[in-house]
């Protein structure tokens, strides 16, 4: 995927496109940015570099076995009577653009969740969405909803944290709910709603990769254009077709086959 020559790529200009670690380097200043906005907390920077290291562990690419995830992902949400994409400061970070992108293909809805929930980081959040006017104007043109930020009428039940608040027209009332970057707590009592749930985690030990209807083990900025390319594809496919792929998704069995890929591939490695 091509980068936009926008601030964060001339923050790293002294860094070449060719240089292996530069997509590394653009992302840790977009969630840098983004702290410096007042969008992210800095819990975020910490949950960056987890991610960060365990890309490392596959390789930083997108594998087959991802691919599997992705392809079952875009079959439930094209599927799905209500879908609601779940976003944090970490997604806005990295994948603001992306997510509209994605949302824009099924209903259109974004709700902002957070654990650390301010007014002032609703503000900023709600800013960063509207400063960008071509997102703007399909948030007035009702192509997207940015739900969660006036509207956290609702609770999950048994969860505490402010992450339990959630829109009555989103999340509460959604039957697939894609989770990036997720915390487990919130996966499992949404699974325990009745909900699907399809999150995007780079490690697939968590709790949130464990708990989840369809865990894609993956980075954000890789999977989620993939995932926009296949609910294009499927959407125009019979929806039996589309069970099909869904019904054939075993979310334990992908996650063995991810340890056992990284297991072999650390065997294998030439450190050399």
């Amino acid at each position: 995927m091509k980068h936009k020559d926008n601030d964060n790529n001339k923050k790293i200009s002294f860094v070449p496109k060719t240089h292996p670690r530069y997509k590394s380097l653009l992302n840790r200043e977009k969630v840098v940015e983004a702290l410096d906005k007042g969008i992210l907390a800095k819990a975020g920077l910490t949950a960056h570099g987890r991610g960060e290291a365990f890309d490392y562990l596959i390789g930083e690419k997108t594998t087959d076995i991802a691919l599997k995830s992705i392809k079952a992902s875009a079959a439930m949400l094209v599927l799905a009577e209500n879908p609601v994409i779940s976003i944090n400061g970490n997604t806005i970070a990295l994948a603001k653009d992306e997510i509209v992108q994605l949302a824009e293909e099924l209903n259109g809805k974004i709700e902002v969740n957070l654990f650390y929930r301010t007014k002032e980081r609703e503000e900023n959040i709600k800013k960063a969405f509207e400063e960008d006017l071509t997102i703007k104007e399909k948030l007035n043109n009702n192509k997207i909803k940015l739900l969660g930020l006036n509207d956290a009428n609702r609770q999950i039940p048994n969860l505490d944290s402010l992450r339990g608040k959630v829109s009555e027209k989103g999340i509460y009332s959604a039957d697939v709910v894609l989770v990036p970057l997720e915390d487990g707590d919130r996966t499992e009592a949404l699974v325990n709603m009745g909900k699907k749930v399809i999150s995007i985690d780079l490690n697939p030990l968590s709790r949130t990769a464990r708990k989840s209807t369809i865990t894609i083990v993956d980075e954000i900025t890789r999977c989620i254009p993939l995932l926009t390319k296949y609910v294009k594809e499927y959407k125009k496919m019979d929806k039996k077709a589309l069970k099909n792929i869904v019904d054939n998704y075993d979310n334990k069995e992908n996650l063995k086959e991810m340890l056992n890929y990284i297991s072999n591939r650390l065997k294998t490695m030439d450190l050399g």
